[in-house]
């Protein structure tokens, strides 16, 4: 029972990268200076846009220039964040980032391709992962989803099989839960793994390619943001026999007794914003669940009387991993602790990444501050995964 001994990633999905050029650019600037800050190696889990992952795989000998930059500049990268297809940073992404979905066959080969990129990038003797939608944005998913994306990944793990007889490099897909879509929660997770997923499988006689190849992502924000025991969700999926390929050390917004606080909402106002999608739950002292798709200035400035009864609000907005507080709101690090503590207490290593992308979207003023500001992050990671894997020993 250990933490991950790889080095820690952060994901580079909070810079821009429509090209190689804009990738590079952002690992030169952001990613290089937050390690020669922290004086210790760290990991890039890329994110390479299907642009990128094309020019890669289309230029001659890109890849392999690629590996080797990556290597003087003193940078593993053992995973990729496959979950962004196109652009993650124009005006506007909102529900845009699901597409294509999992019943879309260009996203089965934009997932192979960034396995292909990724067996070359990954360091010797060591696996990979990607991490990947689950299955589909559910307001809008077609009745089939389910099955019709059970059928693709069948066909992604088969693939990902070949690719390791081929090339020795095994690489993991992750799918990660999200509110809103059709794994959300743990217990739909389950139920798809274990009478849809795991039932096709076996009837191709595919059953150990996809236990082997096919498991999740667990991304602590959007399971806070569910309001799930996250030590409990660990142990049940652990116990089912679904493997957690990668975790991704995350905080979400959370404001208790939004009701009583007015200057409080005012004060989660400010993040509204028009880029990304910042599903917003709150819980009533019943214990029953209200969710909004998307964090607006009417429901956090005038909500209806029955979000105001609610005992705690909590939004999907990535927000820094060291903080406890932000202003008079506060964030869900206990979540983060208690997961990491579950996690180390596994028969595996999962591999780790801290996935703060809404940098973008804070109020920074300069690079300086976003890199000194993703340094505490991964200094306050560091601490944390120490402690715990001393306990895990």
């Amino acid at each position: 029972m250990t933490i991950s001994q790889l080095p820690l990633s952060y994901c580079t999905n909070l810079h821009p990268g429509r090209s190689l050029e804009q990738v590079e650019d952002g690992l030169n600037r952001i990613t290089s200076a937050v390690q020669d800050a922290l004086a210790q190696p760290i990991a890039a889990g890329l994110w390479l846009a299907q642009s990128v992952v094309q020019e890669l795989l289309q230029t001659p000998g890109a890849v392999v220039r690629f590996r080797d930059r990556l290597s003087e500049r003193g940078l593993a990268c053992y995973t990729l964040n496959a979950f962004p297809f196109g652009d993650f940073h124009r005006e506007r992404v909102k529900q845009d980032v699901y597409q294509p979905d999992w019943t879309d066959r260009r996203r089965l080969q934009y997932t192979l391709d960034c396995a292909r990129v990724l067996a070359a990038l990954l360091p010797e003797g060591e696996d990979g992962s990607l991490s990947t939608l689950p299955l589909a944005f559910a307001p809008t998913a077609g009745a089939m989803a389910r099955r019709r994306s059970a059928e693709q990944l069948l066909q992604a793990a088969v693939r990902l099989r070949q690719l390791f007889e081929q090339t020795g490099r095994r690489i993991r897909l992750a799918i990660e839960p999200e509110p809103f879509c059709l794994l959300e929660r743990t217990e739909q997770v389950l139920d798809f793994f274990e009478h849809t997923l795991w039932p096709q499988a076996a009837e191709a006689d595919r059953l150990e390619t996809v236990t082997d190849h096919i498991g999740l992502c667990f991304d602590v924000c959007h399971q806070a943001v569910e309001f799930e025991d996250v030590e409990r969700a660990i142990a049940e999926l652990n116990r089912t026999g679904i493997r957690i390929n990668k975790v991704h050390i995350t905080c979400a917004l959370r404001l208790p007794e939004p009701g009583r606080r007015e200057k409080a909402r005012q004060a989660l106002a400010e993040y509204v914003e028009p880029r990304y999608l910042h599903q917003t739950t709150g819980r009533l002292p019943n214990g029953r669940i209200l969710r909004a798709v998307d964090l607006t200035e009417d429901l956090v400035l005038r909500p209806d009387p029955v979000w105001r009864e609610a005992t705690e609000w909590r939004v999907h907005f990535h927000v820094p991993v060291d903080a406890e507080h932000l202003g008079p709101l506060q964030t869900t690090r206990p979540d983060l602790q208690q997961a990491l503590s579950a996690v180390a207490c596994l028969d595996y290593a999962p591999h780790l990444e801290v996935e703060t992308y809404a940098w973008s979207v804070l109020p920074l003023d300069t690079l300086d501050e976003l890199v000194q500001g993703l340094t505490r992050e991964m200094q306050a990671t560091f601490t944390m995964l120490a402690r715990h894997d001393s306990v895990s020993h």
